[in-house]
């Protein structure tokens, strides 16, 4: 008899055991759906061509600034350029007022989403902080590219 009575306590003590496990599986798999919504991916143009993103994902592009590609669109709001890693280049819309930094052929990093038609619609635009500096996302999709030229001065 009291043999049915361990086995009993055994029992519950394992059944405790699995429904913790349960409740600590289903806790972390919500916690990872939490945060995959607000996980933004970083490209170049150059992955961009190559691994086809899909048109309305987020994500961060980084690269240069195309000379003589800065224009205004018909609406008069709308700034149009292209950003480039010397090996693919990507259209891009913002709807805004540039940052001060932002010129042509100089390192950005633009969070935004691609529309159908493959252009860049960004909702914000980050530009660089000095003559120097080059934001460490676009120095690397210009490594992973292999168009970065690397200088004295640029300490990267």
């Amino acid at each position: 008899m009291s043999m049915s009575r361990a086995r009993t306590r055994k029992r519950a003590r394992m059944t405790v055991v699995f429904a913790g496990l349960a409740m600590l599986g289903v806790s972390v798999a919500l916690a990872l759906l939490a945060f995959e919504d607000n996980i933004v991916f970083f490209y170049g143009p150059t992955e961009i061509v190559e691994q086809g993103v899909e048109p309305g994902q987020n994500f961060r592009l980084g690269g240069l600034v195309k000379e003589d590609s800065v224009s205004l669109a018909n609406d008069g709001v709308t700034n149009l350029f292209i950003v480039t890693d010397n090996n693919a280049d990507v259209q891009v819309a913002f709807k805004g007022i540039l940052p001060d930094l932002f010129r042509e052929g100089q390192g950005i990093v633009a969070l935004g989403a691609l529309n159908s038609e493959g252009r860049f619609i960004a909702s914000e635009v980050l530009a660089k902080h000095d003559e120097n500096y080059m934001p460490p996302e676009a120095v690397e999709a210009m490594k992973r590219a292999g168009t970065w030229k690397h200088t004295e001065e640029d300490g990267n």
